[in-house]
């Protein structure tokens, strides 16, 4: 009988800290700066997008995103300056926890949510010179 109280709350916990689709968030606030030539460009545009959708920001600035299993990638422009970059993504602690509970299909539920991903905070866009007259 103890070794079966022992096994259901090992398996309780294991499904209260394991599934990221269920105690993790689907979205995560990002921020960028874009530089051009070691300055800070304001004011540039920057499209976000993954395949959960796409977002705008200006630099610097902070948006909400939704996460995904893929990558998001960036684009920022001011005037004839361009830069690119993306954001990778990487399987959190409770994307483990949830293969372990729920196996394949816990895996499967957190990466068709994003919920079990993280991208890294922040970013610096680089945009290619010709730099913008205005940069701060």
């Amino acid at each position: 009988m103890r070794i079966l109280a022992k096994l259901l709350i090992s398996t309780v916990l294991v499904f209260m800290v394991g599934c990221a689709s269920i105690t993790g968030s689907k979205n995560q606030p990002i921020s960028i700066t874009s530089v051009c030539e070691g300055v800070v460009v304001t004011n540039a545009t920057c499209t976000l997008m993954n395949d959960k959708g796409t977002w705008f920001l200006q630099t610097p600035g902070s948006v909400m995103i939704q996460k995904a299993y893929g990558d998001l990638s960036v684009t920022c422009k001011k005037e004839n300056a361009v830069g690119n970059g993306a954001f990778q993504s990487k399987s959190n602690g409770g994307v483990w926890g949830n293969i372990l509970a729920g196996g394949i299909i816990g895996y499967a539920v957190d990466a068709s949510s994003g919920a079990g991903f993280d991208y890294p905070p922040t970013m610096t866009v680089v945009l290619s010179p010709p730099c913008p007259a205005n940069s701060n």
